[in-house]
This record gives structure tokens, C-alpha cells and sequence, in this order.
């Protein structure tokens, strides 16, 4: 969960604090003076937005990245830049933020990326309020399927109780990967029971079938 300037305030040390003032400082100025010329292609704030693991430490790093994205007003072009050079945490954090910036849904290319991507870090970053928002049915179904398939846990899934509710398509491709699933023998995640729950209509949503678990094998014999 991404922590507020004054929760971190609590934690950071001295040294750590002054570096997150100078930082936001940095960011405001450049959403002040956006056409403002500098000396680099990228403004300050970007570069310490790569180095605030380092500064402030790996678990407030997000937070961190988030407050500088916040404060820059970060456009397109530059969260579009932080996330393709970035690491796997600082494109989590972008991903963390979408939300919370005016990009309409052009920073969609961003998500879907994310959610092609096999580090279950970023699949969960992706699948949150800006996924909620502006993924289309299609898209946001297979969202879900992807948590499923590599273990994300469905609760990073943000709004998942009123986009999956009535969902008959998804409720479809949730019987059809279960179905799969105890074909071959695997069992079937919790979490899809609990999505499928939620796609019936409110008045029917305790009569939803589950689906049926894999028959248990049978007991190895002595000719076995």
C-alpha cells in the first residue's frame, strides 16, 4: 500500500527526509514551468525517481516514486519513459499511479504490457484502479484470467465485485479454465470460485454453481 508524505515523514531518517523535500521540490518546479528549457532530456525529479530505493530504502521506494509522479503532474512522455527504462519496482510504481494522474486512458499501452509480462509484481500492479477504469470488458476479463493463471492473489484486483458482477462472458471463461484444470488433474484455484461467485446477478449470487473439484485418484493397488 502506498504510504502518504506524512507517514513517511515518521519513518524516514534525517538524511532521507531532505532528500524527498529537494526531490518534490524538483517535481513541482517542473510541473510549474513545463516548457521550461534544461540542459538534459529528462528533468532532475526523473533521475531521483530512479534512485529513491536507494535513498529512502527498498519499502518505501514506492511511495516515494508515487509522491514524485504525484508533484510533476508526470505526463505521458515521461511515465512512458520511467516505465520502459526503468526496473521491475520502477515500473511498478508507475503502474501504482496511473490513477492518480490526468492521463485519460492513454497510459493503457503501459498496463497491457505489464500484463504480458511473467513477474507477478507487475501483473498485480497493473490490475489496479487505472485497470478498473479504463480496461475494456475484454481485455479486463483476461486481466483476471492472467491473476489466476500465475497466482496473483484476486484481491489486487481493483473493483473486481462491480466489473465482474452479471459477467456471464467471464463467468464462462472461469467454467472453461476450471474445466481444464481438473482435466488435467490440477486443482482449482479459490480464487476462481470466489470470481465466479461474483459475476452472478446481485439477487443470484449465492446460486451460482462452483466448479467441481478433480475426482481424487484412486489408491494404488498391489499389481500398480
Amino acid at each position: 500500500m502506498l504510504k502518504s508524505r506524512k507517514e513517511l515523514d515518521a519513518e524516514l531518517g534525517g538524511a532521507a527526509r531532505a532528500w524527498l523535500d529537494e526531490a518534490l521540490a524538483e517535481a513541482a518546479h517542473d510541473a510549474a514551468t513545463p516548457d521550461a528549457p534544461g540542459p538534459y532530456a529528462s528533468p532532475p525529479w526523473e533521475l531521483r525517481y530512479a534512485a529513491a530505493g536507494r535513498t529512502c530504502g527498498p519499502e518505501h521506494a514506492d511511495s516515494v516514486r508515487s509522491l514524485l509522479l504525484v508533484e510533476a503532474r508526470a505526463t505521458l512522455p515521461s511515465v512512458t519513459r520511467l516505465y520502459e527504462q526503468g526496473t521491475a519496482a520502477e515500473r511498478r510504481a508507475v503502474l501504482l499511479t496511473l490513477h492518480r494522474l490526468d492521463l485519460g486512458d492513454t497510459a493503457l499501452p503501459l498496463v497491457e504490457d505489464a500484463l504480458r509480462a511473467n513477474d507477478t509484481r507487475l501483473v498485480a500492479a497493473a490490475v489496479g484502479p487505472y485497470a478498473a477504469d479504463h480496461l475494456d470488458p475484454h481485455a479486463w476479463r483476461h486481466a483476471v484470467l492472467k491473476c489466476l493463471f500465475t497466482e496473483v492473489p484476486i484481491t489486487a484486483v481493483a473493483r473486481l465485485d462491480d466489473r465482474a458482477r452479471g459477467d456471464d462472458e467471464l463467468a464462462r471463461m472461469l467454467g472453461d479454465f476450471a474445466d481444464e484444470r481438473t482435466a488435467a488433474g490440477r486443482p482449482v484455484p479459490e480464487d476462481l470460485r470466489t470470481v465466479l461467485t461474483l459475476t452472478a446477478p446481485a439477487d443470484e449470487g449465492a446460486h451460482r454453481a462452483p466448479p467441481t473439484a478433480a475426482p481424487a485418484a484412486p489408491a494404488p493397488t498391489e499389481e500398480s
